[in-house]
């Protein structure tokens, strides 16, 4: 459970009052940014944080998560349908670097399959929509100041699209010292390490301050956004809750871990009503859990303070959850969920990435690949071509170890380099229920 320690009230308003006069001279933010950040950090110091009572948390029923396959089928009128699209805009969080994978733009161009990126192919489904459909449902996303620059050179691209791009950027907050909780900016660091975005929980108030919000509201009668992550969603008190592992119990966290209790995870997918963002925004009513997260910026110890949109989802009137089928979900967080995209258990279809019906097991197989795939280079690298894995259970491959073009891996394999040791997998080899050691094995 994350706690904040008690602090005296006169010693919260000095520092408050340090950290105010610090900000105010940063001219590299705006002021509904300062203001903002402020807000955040005083919430932070004074905000007992929110207890969860475990023995309240109970299974969400069908009332407040509903299943995916008791909503209404779209209508056979296509006309009808065009009225509904025609009240959608389409956000994508698109603030997040592709460091883990060893990138350094934003994660949105890593190239998925067929040569397309991941914005390649959310900008074909929208075109598919408005060629369909004779509507114009725009697509509008929310960058960082790590990402801005690369994606207005970016989104050039589709100039001459049938879809409408907007762009707007989320805040920008100085990660705080933790020894003093001054701005690292104010310390000298005046670069890029300075700062950090809020967490995408950000999107409501930098919507509204960015203009796009009222911009919307005056063109459609909105319902979506999209792209958020984490938690699973529970039925509290009678109303539906995201609960973050941040608010569990030491003692409970294996609990939360377990899929017998909590079968239902939050699949990164809002749908809002822009009107109620606006007034809820206006009334400072989204007080999102802080989620604090550590961090170490050349040797000083810092702290970035977050928050996560999907827990906005308690302070929306008449909030539900859609259990949806795992087939409408498929996260690239690693390159082990690269190599599952851009393998024969998927096609493309209208921008639609579509499961393979040559596959019998609907489960995907389990990946796991070595360190030395961990890179997106690395991993293109190591492959001449994505192996078949249509009829694959489980791969594991560690050390040194390159794949060939034409690979078929059926059941479990187990391909395992000795230490400096370079095993080579030919091309055209068919590994059946195969545990590699050497070329001997294979």
């Amino acid at each position: 459970m994350a706690t904040v320690t008690a602090t005296p009230l006169s010693s919260e308003t000095e520092k408050l009052s340090k950290l105010r006069s610090a900000v105010s001279g940063l001219n590299r933010i705006s002021e509904n940014e300062k203001s903002g950040f402020i807000n955040l950090v005083s919430r932070y110091l004074s905000e007992e944080v929110q207890q969860i009572e475990w023995c309240k948390i109970k299974t969400p029923t069908d009332e407040v998560v509903i299943p995916y396959e008791s909503l209404s089928p779209p209508p056979n009128d296509l006309s009808e349908t065009k009225e509904l699209l025609d009240k959608l805009v389409v956000l994508k969080l698109n603030g997040g670097l592709g460091t883990t994978m060893g990138c350094t733009g934003p994660k949105s161009v890593i190239e998925v399959r067929n040569g397309l990126t991941f914005l390649d192919l959310i900008v074909i489904q929208i075109e598919s929509l408005n060629t369909k459909y004779g509507c114009n449902v725009p697509l509008l996303l929310m960058n960082s100041f790590n990402t801005h620059d690369d994606t207005l050179k970016i989104v050039e691209k589709y100039s001459n699209s049938n879809i409408e791009i907007h762009t707007f950027n989320q805040s920008q907050y100085p990660r705080l010292v933790v020894e003093d909780f001054m701005p690292l900016p104010c310390k000298g660091e005046i670069g890029k390490d300075g700062w950090y975005p809020p967490g995408h929980g950000d999107v409501f108030p930098s919507l509204l301050n960015s203009g796009k919000l009222d911009t919307f509201i005056s063109q459609v009668t909105p319902k979506t956004l999209a792209d958020v992550k984490g938690g699973t969603l529970i039925s509290y008190e009678g109303k539906v809750q995201l609960l973050e592992i941040a608010q569990v119990p030491d003692e409970h966290v294996n609990e939360f871990k377990s899929i017998e209790k909590f079968k239902i995870f939050n699949t990164n997918n809002l749908w809002v009503n822009l009107k109620a963002i606006k007034q809820l925004v206006e009334a400072d009513a989204l007080r999102m859990e802080i989620i604090p997260n550590p961090k170490e910026v050349n040797g000083v110890k810092v702290l970035q303070l977050e928050t996560a949109a999907g827990a906005a989802i308690r302070f929306f009137d008449h909030a539900i959850g859609i259990n949806v089928p795992r087939s409408r979900f498929l996260p690239v967080k690693a390159t082990s969920d690269l190599l599952l995209v851009q393998s024969d258990l998927y096609t493309l279809v209208d921008g639609f990435v579509i499961q393979n019906k040559a596959r019998t097991n609907l489960e995907n197989p389990s990946i796991e690949l070595g360190p030395e795939f961990k890179k997106v280079g690395n991993f293109l690298s190591r492959f001449k071509s994505i192996p078949s894995i249509v009829e694959l259970d489980s791969l594991k491959v560690a050390g040194d170890v390159w794949f060939g073009s034409g690979i078929t891996l059926k059941g479990k394999v187990s391909i395992i380099a000795k230490a400096g040791v370079k095993l080579e997998i030919p091309d055209g080899v068919t590994l059946e229920n195969k545990e590699i050691k050497s070329a001997e094995d294979i």
